[in-house]
């Protein structure tokens, strides 16, 4: 379509999940503030808002406090907060004399719903993005068309002078592992789980948070089940959250990452890995070594740890799943018939490329082959390319662990939006944004 004959938005979002969600509160903020509103729309695949729907297991509870909500780190003025959330829900004295930071995920999961509500005039759920097109005007790339597929293979675009792609998490399963009825990734755990009747035996595979929490709940729900933890390490490793370690996720660490040679950025990378990969809660380590014991105490073992061992193949039989574990030590092996082997085996960020296309061309990469991304979250492009290009998620190698989590997602948003603004207004930076 002819450039005069289309709309051209001030920015297109590519998913809705939390981080765009923070950037929408954001955007809102800032042209209620200067009466300078950006024209933005987001683009989420999901037919309805939902945030790791798979996990919100009875129980569990988040690992960030509430006051690193959507918004509050950027502006605690603001109205889309969690404790403005508790204060609509009627709920907020009862939270206060609950005494916790952290709620439980499916209340924080309500409060992301709650707060998506009214900004539904602004996304397109069902909206799958299949690729983005640059449009050149003159010689240079002047706008992208971002192509969308809705209901039955209907293709449309829409046209932006600014894209942030927040495609969020893809989740890893084994190599040579396909999708099967009994063999599951645990982001579709709690979607599976009414499919299964009268088990006899789950395999769990990992040894994070994830893992943990899937076996307690599968060792609380199926009383007569067995339920085989496999990890390769001798235990679950607690998570660092002391005071000093958490300072990790402080925004003044994405500046210090950031500017630090890469020698260093490595070093923090391997100090603090334990904050957040592969980590457990120490109360759910302790509470799964209690039942552990109490059953070594009884003489029967319906919770299995199966430490130090690996899981060598996975393959449906029959109604069910042959599971060969390896015991690293001594290499010797085991076959466990199972009824669900479910694999607790993480996410890795999604590939702005994949979804880049053409435009990927105009993308600057470190001698890594990584994207280089600057410091306000915008991908470094070939001067021909005059649109920015935001990511959010998949910056750790640029702007270090702090940058892609939850706990930086309010700070992140301001500081997208601040340099959105200031680029639409050709002044750079957006002050305002900035302070906020």
């Amino acid at each position: 379509m002819p450039t005069a004959e289309q709309h051209v938005h001030d920015l297109v979002g590519i998913g809705f999940g939390p981080s765009n969600l923070a950037l929408a509160i954001a955007l809102r903020e800032h042209g209620e503030q200067t009466g300078r509103h950006i024209d933005a729309v987001f683009l989420e695949k999901q037919q309805a808002f939902g945030w790791h729907r798979g996990m919100l297991l009875e129980g569990t509870t988040m690992q960030v406090s509430f006051l690193k909500d959507l918004a509050t780190m950027r502006n605690p003025a603001s109205e889309f907060s969690f404790l403005c959330y508790l204060k609509e829900r009627g709920r907020m004295i009862d939270f206060i004399n609950h005494k916790t930071m952290f709620p439980s995920r499916l209340e924080f999961h309500d409060y992301l719903e709650w707060a998506a509500a009214p900004f539904a005039d602004q996304v397109d759920y069902g909206a799958e993005v299949v690729g983005v097109t640059p449009v050149t005007v003159d010689g240079a790339v002047e706008y992208l068309d971002v192509v969308v597929r809705q209901g039955e293979g209907e293709l449309s675009t829409r046209r932006t002078r600014n894209l942030v792609v927040a495609v969020g998490l893809a989740p890893v399963r084994p190599d040579g592992i396909a999708d099967d009825t009994r063999i599951w990734h645990s982001e579709e755990f709690l979607a599976k789980l009414p499919t299964v009747t009268d088990p006899r035996r789950f395999v769990v595979v990992g040894a994070g948070q994830s893992a943990a929490e899937v076996t307690e709940h599968l060792y609380g729900r199926f009383p007569d089940a067995e339920v085989c933890a496999v990890f390769s390490k001798y235990g679950y490793t607690p998570a660092d959250d002391s005071s000093f370690a958490n300072r990790i996720f402080d925004p003044a660490a994405v500046d210090h990452f950031y500017e630090a040679p890469e020698s260093v950025k490595q070093s923090l990378r391997t100090y603090h890995h334990s904050t957040n990969y592969s980590v457990v809660d120490l109360d759910l380590i302790d509470e799964l070594y209690r039942r552990h014991y109490q059953e070594k105490v009884q003489g029967k073992e319906r919770l299995r740890i199966l430490n130090a061992t690996r899981l060598l193949e996975a393959s449906r039989e029959g109604d069910g799943v042959r599971a060969t574990v390896q015991f690293l030590p001594t290499g010797e092996q085991e076959v466990i018939e199972a009824d669900v082997v479910v694999y607790c085996t993480g996410y890795r960020p999604g590939d702005p490329l994949t979804l880049l296309g053409p435009t990927g061309e105009h993308c600057e990469r470190l001698p890594s082959g990584a994207l280089r991304i600057e410091r306000d979250y915008r991908i470094a492009t070939s001067p021909d390319l005059r649109c920015g290009i935001y990511v959010q998620g998949a910056t750790e190698h640029t702007h270090g662990l702090t940058s892609t989590l939850l706990s930086n997602t309010a700070v992140r948003a301001g500081e997208i939006v601040a340099s959105v603004a200031g680029r639409l207004s050709g002044t750079g930076l957006d002050a305002y944004a900035l302070s906020r």
